[in-house]
């Protein structure tokens, strides 16, 4: 690679970091490292990680001319890891956003972060893009994205841009100790939505704990899938309990949908599920039982 290819390299990738670098803030929350957030709107909502801000009660941000402005913590979804903050503050100007489908693995990216008083990036790659995937608490993210770039102290709630300053993502560390996890800019307009109306993410209550289990093979055909989730409990009062269902019942199936997994579940139960009336298909002392239960809304 030439001098000259190097240099022209260097000054857009510097001319990115300034451009998006005022789009960018700190978040304080009384930890030792301050944290990054991203101008949401104009009107002065900041999206930041939900676990930097998790217990605590005052907030500041510090923008990008040296202000320091109160923020109110508008809502969160931990399943997301995404909190939103409202700021009385002018001047706030949004990054635009990058067509996702056209971001590829192995296109140049950079992060930015405002850990401290002054910006800070790192460079990398797109190292996955993948489909979307559900997170350990059940959010659901609507791809899957890697970046092999660093992230130090202070990184997560920071910008994932390509080459032309357009948000890609929000960066965060809770999902993968060894990976830069990015929450992808559609996921953050559909979460935003929420927290903005609700002050949270309504998502679907049975009131249940379950477990993956094998069905024995001659229970395959009556109850149509070879596993379900049994339950090791029943809250009481719950959903679950008021519509009959007991503990010890493998449930194989909602709303016609087979459950394998505890995923599969906490994937049926959105938002649109709340108030429901559906039918499970459980195995119950080896004989297959459709109940109605109605899907309640977790507090």
């Amino acid at each position: 690679m030439s001098a000259d290819l190097l240099s022209s390299l260097s000054q857009s990738l510097a001319s990115v970091v300034e451009r998006t670098s005022p789009s960018v803030v700190r978040v304080d929350a009384r930890r030792r490292h301050g944290t990054t957030g991203l101008v949401w709107s104009a009107d002065g909502l900041i999206l930041t990680t939900s676990h930097a801000v998790e217990h605590e009660g005052h907030l500041q941000v510090g923008l990008s001319d040296g202000r320091t402005v109160s923020a109110e913590l508008v809502g969160r979804d931990t399943s997301t890891d995404v909190a939103l903050l409202k700021v009385d503050a002018s001047g706030l100007v949004p990054l635009s956003q990058a067509p996702l489908d056209g971001v590829k693995v192995g296109h140049l990216v950079v992060t930015v972060a405002r850990p401290g008083r002054t910006a800070r990036a790192t460079l990398g790659m797109v190292s996955t893009h993948g489909e979307g995937w559900r997170t350990h608490a059940g959010g659901r993210v609507d791809r899957y994205l890697e970046t092999d770039a660093d992230l130090p102290p202070g990184f997560s709630g920071g910008a994932l841009v390509d080459t032309e300053g357009r948000l890609v993502g929000l960066l965060t560390a809770a999902f993968s100790r060894t990976a830069a996890v990015v929450i992808p800019h559609d996921t953050l307009t559909r979460v935003t939505a929420s927290l903005r109306e609700h002050g949270g993410i309504r998502r679907g209550y049975l009131g249940v704990g379950a477990y993956p289990v094998k069905l024995p093979q001659h229970q395959w055909a009556a109850a149509g899938t070879e596993a379900g989730l049994i339950f090791v409990s029943v809250d009481p009062e719950g959903p679950a309990q008021r519509a009959g269902l007991l503990l010890g019942d493998v449930l194989v199936s909602l709303g016609g949908q087979s459950l394998t997994g505890v995923e599969d579940l906490l994937g049926y139960l959105g938002d649109e599920k709340v108030g429901t009336t559906v039918q499970a298909r459980v195995l119950r002392a080896g004989e297959v039982r459709e109940v109605s239960v109605t899907v309640g809304k977790r507090s």
